[in-house]
């Protein structure tokens, strides 16, 4: 964790910009594979973790605004614990490494709620996304557990996505650990892919370096030769080659802050023609997107450019026809690239997706589009020094919807499916790196060690 005084800081301006009432944080309980004493691998809530630093299951927070008192609630372990796991601290040693000397059992926590309610104060807390903690929310403010959602608190969700937004010069170290750890699984990747060899050896492979160092991936693994399918966690087929290899994966430093990269390989090592032609559009299209990101302009202008980038190089190809421009407006490009430009990161993959994504990459400056492509847009707002965002352009030949949309002769002034037709066994192409919004002249910095990903170097380190 990191050094007291920065759980302090935070607390300190959460408080602040909530103003009144009690803060509930509720940090993340074991959940069991198949019974309770075979949990899934533990992963703490990244709110909890951002405010009190806790790595441990079972713990739960509290702020009191208005008596500038922060609280740690969880059980202190007995021995019949110690035995199966050893020396554990105890409930006040932990906040003392956290800067706090509040701490209660569950139920202190159940009594401090009660004496809020009765006082008529405000209990503000985020959206649950775990069912045991829908239902302790259920049993601490009787609301029912299927509506509990609705009551969390806005002013609390837009505190926090402000603070989070903005990473420090300690959190811009970790996801840079981070990213050193997806160099080394991307090495190994390039090394891997070759004919004949399986997706889960590489999938296994990489995963176990992140393993190795420290913790876990920070998302389950994308790696297949159909990469026409933007998730595909299925890694049973065999590498063949003249196929493309789409790996999109990440790891977690030790404090749980996040990378996410995304590569496309040539099985053997080597592009095919046509490969070139659409790897090269993608390409241009992510360093067209990296070269715009500056503070103050809109992701989703980013997004729109990077669009325009992808269609023109697919007219350049005889994929698409006639004005670019209109074919971009009216969304006819998202049979290609139907997904967003990119999405905020940090302790989580998605960053803070849990707590509302319209709330972290929309604002009253910008509204959601309900247009196929482009509302999966998770980033659309104006960037500011000291986001972390993802950069990652697609293009992709999904023959259900090419078929879909012939049928239903879409957008036919624009799309060319005679010669699109070809390309329904040619899979998918994303590349993606991590940036920094920096305010100097440049306006951003690529995070990490430079990962191969121009056809010179992947084909030179593959060959």
């Amino acid at each position: 964790m990191f050094d007291a005084s920065v759980y302090v800081e935070r607390r300190k301006l959460l408080k602040k910009a909530v103003k009144a009432g009690v803060i509930l944080l509720l940090g993340n309980g074991e959940s069991p594979m198949n019974y309770p004493d075979n949990p899934y691998h533990f992963r703490q809530d990244s709110s909890f973790l951002y405010f009190f630093g806790l790595d441990k299951p079972g713990f739960n927070g509290l702020l009191d605004v208005e008596e500038d008192k922060d609280y740690i609630y969880g059980e202190d372990f007995t021995i019949d614990d110690i035995i199966w796991m050893g020396p554990q601290p105890t409930v006040k040693e932990l906040g003392k490494n956290v800067g706090v000397s509040n701490t209660g059992t569950s139920e202190d926590l159940v009594k401090k709620i009660n004496e809020t309610l009765a006082k008529g104060r405000r209990i503000h807390f985020l959206p649950p996304y775990r069912p045991e903690n829908m239902m302790l929310l259920e049993k601490l403010l009787g609301i029912a557990s299927t509506r509990v959602k609705e009551y969390a608190s806005v002013d609390l969700i837009k505190a926090v996505v402000a603070q989070r937004s903005f990473k420090s010069a300690e959190e811009i170290k970790e996801i840079e650990k981070a990213l050193d750890i997806s160099y080394e699984m991307y090495t190994i990747v390039m090394q891997m892919a070759k004919p004949g060899t399986y997706e889960r050896e590489i999938a296994g492979k990489i995963a176990g370096i992140a393993s190795a160092n420290g913790n876990h991936v920070s998302f389950p693994i994308i790696l297949s030769i159909n990469g026409e399918t933007l998730h595909n966690h299925y890694h049973g087929n065999m590498l063949e080659k003249n196929r493309l290899l789409v790996t999109d994966s990440g790891a977690e430093s030790l404090e749980h802050y996040a990378s996410d990269i995304t590569r496309t390989f040539p099985v053997g090592g080597i592009f095919t023609p046509e490969q070139k032609d659409i790897y090269q559009i993608v390409f241009n299209s992510q360093q067209a997107a990296i070269d715009a990101i500056k503070p103050g302009v809109p992701y989703k202008e980013i997004h729109l450019l990077t669009a325009s980038v992808i269609a023109n190089g697919l007219k350049g190809v005889g994929l698409m026809k006639g004005n670019m421009e209109t074919a971009v407006k009216e969304g006819a490009h998202a049979l290609f690239f139907p997904h967003g430009l990119g999405h905020m990161m940090g302790l989580d993959v998605h960053d803070m997706e849990d707590i509302g994504e319209d709330y972290v990459g929309y604002d009253e400056t910008v509204q959601r589009s309900d247009q196929f492509g482009l509302a999966y847009l998770r980033l659309a707002k104006a960037l500011k020094p000291g986001y972390v965002v993802t950069v990652e352009p697609g293009i992709y030949f999904i023959p259900a919807l090419i078929d879909k949309w012939k049928a239903e002769k879409k957008f036919t002034d624009f799309i060319n499916y005679s010669a699109v037709e070809k390309y329904k066994g040619f899979g998918g192409i994303r590349i993606e790196d991590d940036v920094l919004v920096t305010d100097d002249e440049t306006g951003h910095k690529v995070l990490g060690t430079p990962i191969p990903k121009s056809i010179d170097k992947i084909e030179t380190l593959m060959t």
